[in-house]
């Protein structure tokens, strides 16, 4: 069945978290018809507040209308859907059908536990759906042990945010590997002595995602096939130094040992630095006139070649699954298909919401606000990206805080490597347990 989709607006975006609970294992709900009826159905579904969230309820009464099911909406705050998944998920709820969840945060521990219907055969076996035509970064994302589980509905690539009057002031071109962007960072921050060749996300934990591109392009990751810790490997040493001496010597300023992206971003946006690689997302806070002194003339570029070639991450930042505990099953699945089709995500492109299919990137009314820079860039990144921007464990939050670490020092100049031997350590024994 095809869908019509409307074009909603809607300007105000939230950014959500979500952190689930203990383990259990679930019993199977109702099984999944794609060709079943659902008129009269009410499909109960859970969302995150997000800019899509607000976009998909102005569209939905199109979807009851041409199905004949209700839908029911439970929007909630970070904090509020971190309790409802805490408790309802483990407690094998058949009270949500469809939710929006975090890949990177919870795929693993949601499908490990039974939270997730198997959709392999339901997107694989619909020519009209065309599961090909996701991106491979957020589509293994969703993936658990050759298991699709989740659906992609909003991504992020890192772009390189460049000062564009800065570089044609130094003669230089936009750098297209990591060692051009060092002696870019090196030669404007000598002729600029107040403005940072470089600025990056410092905190532990927040820098991990970004710093994740520098890793993999550097030929690095952070657990080997065999599920231990490589972050002690010669690549990710060099990608630790790398990271921390561009952020740290290429600037006169004291180095704020805490910055996340809002940080990081503020320092661009006043004109106190050349370049930042960072969520093509957030791409928006630059051009603002009204948050940037330097909007006219912030530049965007595909990520630089390392020496494994460009590696950012392309990932899935929210996902819709289907409650592997729900008895609306075929009915939830009918909404993810129509919520995640071809012309929704082209809908909610034309928006600013980026999802995962290469289609709408190819469409020119879904990409005609975005700058044309910017979308070369990400269409660059999302075919070179890595569906990962940090550990894929259990428990993500405290695997970035160990893998963090040696960024800190790396940054403050110390013994990297032997806060990376430290890490290595911790991250071994960490993975152990995980494993469990």
């Amino acid at each position: 069945m095809k869908y019509g989709s409307k074009t909603a607006r809607f300007l105000a975006a939230a950014t959500t978290a979500v952190v689930a609970g203990a383990l259990v294992s679930c019993s199977a709900g109702s099984e999944i018809d794609p060709d079943e009826g659902i008129e009269g159905t009410t499909i109960r579904v859970t969302l995150a507040n997000h800019v899509w969230t607000e976009t998909i309820k102005e569209m939905i009464p199109e979807f009851e209308e041409e199905t004949g099911a209700k839908v029911e909406i439970s929007q909630l705050a970070e904090d509020q859907l971190s309790d409802q998944y805490n408790v309802k998920l483990n407690a094998g709820t058949d009270e949500i059908d469809v939710l929006m969840y975090r890949p990177l945060q919870e795929n693993k521990l949601f499908a490990s536990n039974g939270y997730l219907s198997d959709l392999t055969e339901l997107v694989e076996n619909d020519e009209e759906f065309d599961w090909d035509d996701f991106q491979d970064g957020p589509a293994a994302l969703t993936t658990y042990e050759d298991e699709v589980v989740g659906v992609p509905i909003i991504t992020e690539r890192t772009v390189l945010y460049y000062r564009k009057d800065l570089l044609e002031q130094a003669g230089l071109e936009v750098p297209t590997t990591l060692e051009e962007l060092e002696a870019a960072a090196a030669t404007i921050h000598e002729q600029n002595p107040d403005v940072a060749g470089y600025i990056g996300r410092t905190g532990k934990s927040a820098a991990v995602t970004q710093f994740s591109a520098f890793l993999f392009s550097s030929g690095g990751d952070f657990i080997g096939e065999d599920g231990t810790s490589v972050i002690g490997s010669d690549e990710a040493r060099e990608a630790y130094t790398y990271y921390g001496d561009l952020i740290r010597n290429h600037t006169d300023a004291t180095i704020n040992p805490e910055m996340s992206w809002a940080e990081a971003f503020a320092v661009f946006q006043q004109g106190k630095a050349a370049f930042i690689a960072d969520a093509d997302s957030l791409y928006k806070n630059m051009i603002d006139p009204e948050q940037s002194t330097v909007s006219d003339q912030v530049g965007f570029a595909a990520f630089p070649a390392g020496a494994d070639g460009a590696k950012p991450y392309n990932v899935a930042a929210w996902a819709l699954a289907v409650n592997e505990t729900s008895e609306n099953q075929s009915a939830a699945w009918a909404f993810i298909k129509w919520a995640t089709s071809k012309a929704q995500t082209i809908e909610m492109t034309k928006l600013g919401v980026t999802g995962a299919r290469t289609s709408a990137w190819e469409d020119d009314a879904a990409i005609a606000d975005f700058p044309t820079e910017l979308v070369e860039a990400i269409k660059v990144n999302g075919e070179n990206g890595v569906g990962k921007d940090r550990p894929l464990v259990i428990d993500v939050a405290k695997a970035r805080e160990i893998v963090g670490d040696p960024i800190v020092v790396a940054i403050a100049g110390g013994d990297v490597d032997a806060a990376i031997d430290e890490a290595n350590a911790a991250f071994d024994e960490f993975l152990l347990e995980d494993s469990e």
